[in-house]
C-alpha cells in the first residue's frame, strides 16, 4: 500500500515485538540502516497505554507482548485459553469451568490479576468490544479471529484515565494486522492419549491490494470445536473421593488431638461416597438403610467399612460416584467470519471498515434431577404406603416399620442429566478513518456497533407438579394411574420410582421438558481522538498530547421460559434484566520531558492523563494518572506510575431482578464444626449462634444439600474506585547483547466493591463479627423452630474492599548459537498480597488470600525457542508455586480441617517441533503436558482456581498450512 507519509504510515505499520515487558523491543534486535534521511527518521507508533505516538518503542508503563505466531503455537482451542496460561492473569472463566455457571458454557473471559473478570477491559485495536453474556460487561475472547492476530499487549495501571471504565485491573489489547496479502490456510487436529477427548481447527484467511495499492481487502474464516470429557472417561479423577470425619474412621479424638494436624477433621479417602443416595433410589427405615434392585425390589445398602451419619459418606459400601456427573471439558464448536476493507481516500485519508459475524455452540452436562431421603426431606416428595409400585416386600418392611410414607434419595439418571446448550451469536460493524488534520495533528475516528444474541435451552428439565402427580401412583383395578383425577384427566403417566431404569419414555415425556431462555447485548460506541507528539518544544524535547471524546451505549436483555420463571420447574427460577445506560467521556494525555542530557539523567518525562464521564446512571466521574519515566543511560530506565480509577456498574448489576440460585455450604452453627475451632474462635461463634436463635446442640446435617439463594441486582450501586501504583526497572546492558530485563512492582486497591458475596462468606461472616447487628447476618433467614438456614440473600452490594499487590519481572535472552537463533523468555508474578475486606470501612479485618488456590504466590512462564533455516523447536513450561487449600482466617479458627491442606508446586512443558517448505507448505506437530503431569491431590481441575491445572492429560496435535 502507498505511503500516506512517513508518521502516518508509521502508526499503521507492524511492528515485531518480542516479549520483553515494558521494553517492547526484541532483545538484541538490530534496527535495518539506511542511507536513506527518511528512513533513520525515528518510527512513531502507539502502544497500549497511551493513545500518544512515540519514538521507537518506548512504552511509558509495563506492558507484556504475546505475537499472535506464539498464541496459534499451541494446542488449545481459543485465544483465552493460552493468555490464562500467564502468570498475570487468572482462570476464573475459561473452558473448563464455564459450565459451572447457568448460561457461560463454552465462554471465555479474561481475569487480569484474579481481581474480577469485569474489572478487566478488553480491546480490539484500541476499540471497545460487545460483551459475550449479559451478566458482564467482559468480553468472549472466542469472538476475536486468531489467524489476524498480530500480537496481544497487556498492561497494568493508569488504563481507565486512557481508555475509560472497566480497566480497573488494565487493559489487553488485541492488535490485528492491518495489511493482509495472499492466502493462508491451516488445519489443526489434535487427540489426548489417554482419554477421548480431542479438537481440531480450521482456519483461512486471504487478502489483495487493489486500485494501485491503495486499498487492501481482506476476510477470513475459523473453525474449531472440542470433544466433552467426563470424568470416567479420565485415567485420574474417575476415582471417587470424600471428606470423612476423622472419628468415623478412627474413633474418637483426645482434646490435645483436636486441633493437631496429625488428626485432621476430616480425612480425604479414596473410594467413597454417598450411601443416602443412588441411582436406583434409597430410603432409610428403622435405622436401616436400603436400595432398589433393578426389578424394584428393596435390599439393603451393603456397608463393609467405615459410616460417617454426619456426611452421608461411607467407604467399602454400595455408594454412588458424583464423578459421573463431572464434564471436565465442555462440547463446544465456534465458526468466525471477518471481513476488513482499508482504503487511502487521499494521501492523509485512511478509512476502514470491518465486519464479522461469530457463532458459538458450548453445551453443559450436569447432574440429573436429584431428590433426598432418609430425614432431609419430608411431605411432597414421599412415597405413600399405597402407591400402586409398592411390592409385597416393599410393603412389609414398611408396615415392620410403621411407616405411611417413604423419602426416596435418587439420582433420577433414567430421566436424563440435564444438558444445557448455550448458542451466542456475535455481530460487530466497525468504520473507521484516520489521517493528518496537519503536519503534527493526526486523529481517528470510529463507529462500532456490536450485537451478541445468546440462546440458552436446557434439556430434561423436570417440571415439578408433573412429578409429583407421577409418582403418587394408586391402582384403580386395571393398573397404575396418577391419583389426582384432574392430572389423569391432563395426560398424567403414572411411573415408578424403585431401581435404576424405572422411569419408562411415556412418563419421561410427561415429567420433563426444555426451558428456552434469550438475551440479547448490544454496544454502540462513537470515538475521536486527536495525537499531536510535537505539541510544544520544551528545553528536554517536545511534549506529546492525545485527547478525544467517546459516546456509548449499552444495553442487556435477558428473557427466561415462563414455566421456569415461575418456579414450575426444577431448574433455577431465574430473575430477567433489563436495562441501558449510555456515557459520553473526554480525555487527555500529555506527555512532558523535563530533563535530558544531565548527569543520571538521559531523560525524564512526566506522563499525565484525566478522564471525565457523565453516565446516565452514577452521574460524572473522573479518572486520573500520572507516572514518571527515568531514563537513567543507555542501558537502564526506571518508571513509576500512580492512578486512580473507576468501574460503573454494569447492567446486570443494577437491573437484574430477583431470582434464584443454589450453593454449597457447611453451617457454621452446627456443634460439630464449632467443636473444631479454636478457643476463640468457638466462642465468638457460639455467643452469635446463639443471638440468632441456633440451639446449643444444634448438628442437624442439613447443609449436606444446597441451599437457597436470592441473587439480583441493586440499581442504588455506586462506582467502584481504585487507586494503583506501578513502580519497575528496564535493564539492557550494552555488554550483553540480547539481554533484557523488567521489574516491576504494583498495587491495586479498590473501595466499595460491588460484590455478590459467596453464600459460605456470608454465614461466616455473619458469626464472626462482634455481634449479629451487621450487613451479612440481615440477609440470612433461619427457621425459628429447627435453625436451619432456609434463605440466603446475595444481592450485588458497594460494601467490600480487595487490595493486590505484586511484583512482575521478565528477562529475556536472545542469542546465536548452534547455527540458529535461540530466544528465551522468563514471564513471572510474585504475589504479595491478595486481601479480601468484607467491610470497606474495617481495614484491620480482612483475609489474605495470597498463596491460597487461585491465587498462587509465585507463577512464572518460561519459553525457549530455536531455529535453524526452516526448522523451528520451541518449549513452553509455566509454573505454579504450592497452594493452600484454606485460606490464613479459616485456619486461624481451624488449624486442621483436613487431611488435604494444600497442593504442591506444579508445572507443566508443552514442545512443537516446525518445518518451513520453501514451496509455501507448513507442518507442525506439538505436544501439550509433554511428561504427562497430573492434576495434584483429588482435584479435576474445574474449579474456578484449579483450572490452572491441566485437566487433558498428555496430548498430541498435527498442523499443516500453506500459505502463498
Amino acid at each position: 500500500m502507498s505511503s500516506i507519509s512517513s508518521l502516518t504510515c508509521s502508526m499503521r505499520a507492524a511492528f515485531t515485538i518480542s516479549v520483553a515487558s515494558g521494553v517492547l523491543m526484541a532483545p538484541g534486535a538490530i534496527a535495518g540502516q539506511s542511507d536513506d534521511n527518511e528512513a533513520t527518521q525515528p518510527e512513531r507508533i502507539q502502544v497500549t497505554g497511551s493513545r500518544i505516538l512515540r519514538a521507537g518503542a518506548e512504552a511509558p508503563a509495563p506492558v507484556t507482548v504475546i505475537t499472535g505466531d506464539e498464541i496459534l503455537n499451541s494446542g488449545a482451542m481459543n485465544l483465552g485459553e493460552v493468555l490464562s496460561r500467564l502468570p498475570a492473569l487468572g482462570n476464573t472463566m475459561t473452558l473448563a469451568n464455564s459450565g459451572n455457571s447457568i448460561g457461560n458454557a463454552g465462554i471465555s473471559l479474561l481475569d487480569l490479576r484474579g481481581m474480577g473478570t469485569n474489572r478487566t477491559l478488553v480491546l480490539v485495536d484500541g476499540r471497545r468490544h460487545v460483551a459475550g453474556s449479559p451478566n458482564s460487561a467482559a468480553v468472549d475472547t472466542n469472538t476475536i479471529p486468531s489467524a489476524w492476530i498480530d500480537r496481544v499487549e497487556i498492561i497494568t495501571g493508569g488504563a481507565s484515565a486512557v481508555y475509560g471504565a472497566d480497566a480497573v485491573t488494565g487493559v489487553v489489547n488485541f492488535i490485528l494486522k492491518k495489511n493482509i496479502e495472499g492466502l493462508d490456510i491451516s488445519a489443526t487436529k489434535g487427540w489426548a492419549e489417554n482419554n477421548p477427548y480431542g479438537n481440531e481447527r480450521f482456519t483461512l484467511s486471504y487478502g489483495q491490494n487493489y486500485m494501485d495499492n491503495r486499498g487492501n481487502l481482506a476476510f477470513s474464516v475459523e473453525y474449531n470445536s472440542q470433544d466433552s470429557l467426563n470424568a470416567l472417561d479420565h485415567q485420574y479423577a474417575g476415582r471417587s473421593w470424600a471428606s470423612m470425619n476423622y472419628d468415623s474412621l478412627y474413633g474418637p479424638r483426645s482434646d490435645e488431638d483436636a486441633l493437631s494436624p496429625d488428626h485432621p477433621d476430616q480425612v480425604r479417602v479414596p473410594d467413597a461416597g454417598y450411601y443416602d443416595l443412588s441411582e436406583a433410589g434409597n430410603f432409610q427405615l428403622n435405622d436401616t438403610w436400603y436400595t432398589f434392585n433393578n426389578d424394584g425390589t428393596p435390599r439393603e445398602v451393603m456397608f463393609n467399612g467405615p459410616v460417617d451419619p454426619r456426611t452421608g459418606y461411607c467407604t467399602f459400601c454400595d455408594y454412588i460416584n458424583m464423578n459421573q456427573y463431572v464434564e471436565m471439558q465442555p462440547k463446544y464448536e465456534r465458526t468466525n467470519f471477518n471481513v476488513r476493507n482499508g482504503f487511502e481516500l487521499t494521501p492523509n485519508l485512511y478509512t476502514t471498515l470491518e465486519a464479522k459475524y461469530v457463532r458459538t455452540d458450548g453445551q453443559s452436562i450436569g447432574q440429573p434431577f436429584f431428590s433426598y431421603g432418609g430425614v432431609r426431606t419430608t411431605g411432597d416428595y414421599a412415597i405413600q404406603r399405597d402407591n400402586a409400585f409398592v411390592g409385597s416386600e416393599l410393603g412389609a418392611l414398611m408396615d415392620e416399620a410403621g411407616a405411611s410414607e417413604l423419602n426416596i434419595g435418587r439420582m433420577y439418571n433414567d430421566g436424563g442429566r440435564r444438558l444445557e446448550d448455550n448458542k451466542r451469536e456475535t455481530m460487530r460493524l466497525v468504520a473507521g478513518v484516520d489521517g493528518y488534520l496537519s503536519d503534527d495533528w493526526s486523529f481517528d475516528a470510529s463507529l462500532v456497533w456490536g450485537r451478541t444474541e445468546i440462546e440458552r435451552v436446557n434439556n430434561n428439565n423436570l417440571i415439578t407438579q408433573n412429578y409429583l402427580y407421577a409418582i403418587d401412583a394408586i391402582d384403580l383395578g386395571e393398573g397404575p394411574v396418577c391419583r389426582d383425577e384432574e392430572a389423569r384427566a391432563n395426560g398424567c403417566v403414572a411411573t415408578s420410582i424403585f431401581g435404576a431404569d424405572a422411569i419408562g419414555a411415556d412418563a419421561r415425556d410427561y415429567i420433563y421438558t426444555s426451558s428456552l431462555a434469550t438475551a440479547e447485548v448490544e454496544q454502540s460506541v462513537a470515538t475521536f481522538n486527536v495525537q499531536n507528539p510535537f505539541l510544544f518544544s520544551l528545553p528536554a524535547g517536545y511534549a506529546g498530547f492525545a485527547g478525544g471524546v467517546e459516546y456509548r451505549d449499552e444495553s442487556a436483555t435477558t428473557v427466561e421460559d415462563p414455566r421456569a420463571k415461575a418456579d414450575e420447574t426444577f431448574f433455577n427460577a431465574l430473575g430477567e434484566t433489563n436495562g441501558s445506560f449510555d456515557v459520553t467521556e473526554a480525555y487527555a494525555e500529555l506527555s512532558l520531558p523535563l530533563i535530558t542530557d544531565a548527569p543520571f539523567m538521559r531523560d525524564l518525562t512526566l506522563e499525565t492523563a484525566i478522564r471525565f464521564a457523565d453516565y446516565s446512571t452514577i452521574g460524572n466521574a473522573t479518572s486520573w494518572k500520572a507516572g514518571l519515566e527515568w531514563v537513567i543511560n543507555t542501558e537502564l530506565r526506571t518508571r513509576f506510575t500512580v492512578s486512580e480509577a473507576l468501574r460503573a456498574p454494569n447492567i446486570t448489576e443494577l437491573y437484574r431482578s430477583s431470582g434464584q440460585s443454589f450453593a454449597n455450604v457447611s453451617d457454621p452453627c452446627r456443634v460439630s464444626n464449632l467443636n473444631n475451632l479454636t478457643d476463640e474462635r468457638r466462642e465468638t461463634r457460639a455467643a452469635n449462634c446463639a443471638a440468632l436463635g441456633v440451639a446449643g446442640d444444634f448438628d442437624d446435617n442439613y447443609d449436606s444439600g444446597s441451599l437457597e439463594l436470592e441473587v439480583g441486582g441493586n440499581p442504588n450501586l455506586q462506582p467502584e474506585e481504585s487507586r494503583s501504583y506501578t513502580a519497575g526497572v528496564v535493564y539492557q546492558p550494552a555488554w550483553l547483547n540480547g539481554f533484557s530485563a523488567t521489574v516491576d512492582y504494583w498495587q491495586i486497591d479498590i473501595t466499595d466493591t460491588i460484590a455478590s458475596n459467596a453464600a459460605q462468606q456470608i454465614l461466616d461472616a455473619c458469626v464472626d463479627a462482634n455481634s449479629i447487628n451487621n450487613a451479612y447476618c440481615g440477609r440470612i433467614s433461619r427457621n425459628n423452630d429447627s435453625g436451619q438456614v432456609e434463605l440466603i440473600e446475595s444481592y450485588s452490594l458497594n460494601i467490600a474492599r480487595s487490595e493486590n499487590s505484586g511484583i512482575d519481572f521478565e528477562l529475556g535472552y536472545d542469542f546465536n548459537a548452534f547455527d540458529g537463533n535461540i530466544r528465551t523468555t522468563l514471564l513471572g508474578t510474585k504475589l504479595l498480597e491478595a486481601k479480601r475486606y468484607p467491610f470497606t470501612d474495617q481495614p484491620d479485618d480482612y483475609i489474605d488470600y495470597a498463596g491460597v488456590m487461585g491465587n498462587a504466590d509465585l507463577q512464572m512462564r518460561f519459553t525457549l525457542d530455536y531455529s535453524r533455516n526452516n526448522w523451528t523447536i520451541g518449549t513452553r513450561t509455566r509454573y505454579s508455586n504450592s497452594v493452600n487449600l484454606y485460606n490464613p482466617d479459616e485456619l486461624a479458627g481451624n488449624p486442621n480441617p483436613s487431611s488435604e491442606m494444600s497442593y504442591g508446586s506444579y508445572a507443566v512443558t508443552d514442545l512443537t517441533l516446525g518445518y518451513r517448505y520453501e514451496n509455501g507448505v507448513r507442518a507442525r506437530v506439538g505436544i501439550d503436558n509433554l511428561f504427562d503431569r497430573d492434576m495434584p491431590g483429588t482435584t479435576n481441575g474445574t474449579g474456578a482456581g484449579s483450572a490452572y491445572y491441566d485437566n487433558i492429560g498428555r496430548f498430541v496435535y498435527i498442523s499443516l498450512g500453506y500459505s502463498f
